[in-house]
């Protein structure tokens, strides 16, 4: 159990998620879920090319398939 002092400062509540990972030199590091996740936000939206949405390209190409299918 982490002493209340430290829950109080991370924001912990009953029930929170944390992520206990091994660093390099051995040591261990705790950190709730959340802040891993809000650090990792985003971390894939520029993998895309700008103004491209892949749902709109799997829209089209479905479009395109249902006129092909009905043209048949």
């Amino acid at each position: 159990m982490l002493p209340s002092e430290v829950r109080t400062q991370l924001g912990l509540e009953t029930g929170s998620r944390l992520l206990l990972s091994t660093e390099a030199d051995g040591s261990m590091r705790l950190r709730p879920y959340r802040s891993v996740a809000d650090l990792n936000r985003g971390l894939l939206a520029g993998l895309a090319p700008a103004g491209e949405s892949v749902v709109d390209e799997l829209l089209a190409e479905r479009r395109q398939e249902a006129e092909d299918e009905s043209t048949e």
